[in-house]
């Protein structure tokens, strides 16, 4: 394997490594949260456990990119192109939107998330408006996974 194709699939991997990281430490967080607002009132469960998940879909994204590089250097169908370190290079860079705002997103969005974890813990009525806070935090990640599929794309065969 050479230089191009190692740079290729060192940026597959980092937007599923990088936006994982940041989904998972994200997610943990949520449910730090949602626990203590689930011991208090059972019956929130549902409510909080959809404020703790939303950190989880940049882990998503970033694996979505991992899987379109991967299918486009052939790694998937067992034969992966040799690259030029130039294209190589390119796909390192397509994938560095997603693993990186994955990550920082992921965390960022935690933190709207158990704010609204504990404004639905005084609040259940106001779940709604809850949603909103770390959804807002969800365009970044969005706006990133559609960079880098476009950037993928973008790569010429």
């Amino acid at each position: 394997m050479g230089i191009g194709t190692a740079l290729a699939l060192a940026g597959a991997a980092s937007a599923a490594l990088f936006a994982g990281v940041g989904s998972a430490i994200g997610v943990g967080r949520g449910g730090q949260a949602a626990a203590g607002v689930v011991t208090e009132d059972p019956n929130k469960f549902s409510q909080v456990l959809i404020l703790q998940l939303l950190p989880g879909t940049q882990g998503i994204y970033g694996l979505l990119i991992a899987f379109i590089a991967l299918s486009r250097l052939g790694v998937m169908s067992g034969s992966p192109a040799e690259l030029t370190v130039g294209t190589g290079l390119m796909y390192f860079f397509a994938c560095a939107p997603m693993a990186f705002v994955g990550l920082v997103s992921a965390m960022q969005q935690a933190k709207a998330s158990v704010a609204s974890i504990g404004l639905v813990a005084k609040r259940p009525d106001q779940f709604g408006k809850s949603m909103i806070f770390p959804a807002m935090v969800e365009t970044y990640a969005i706006l990133a996974l559609l960079v880098s599929i476009l950037a993928i794309n973008g790569i010429p065969s």
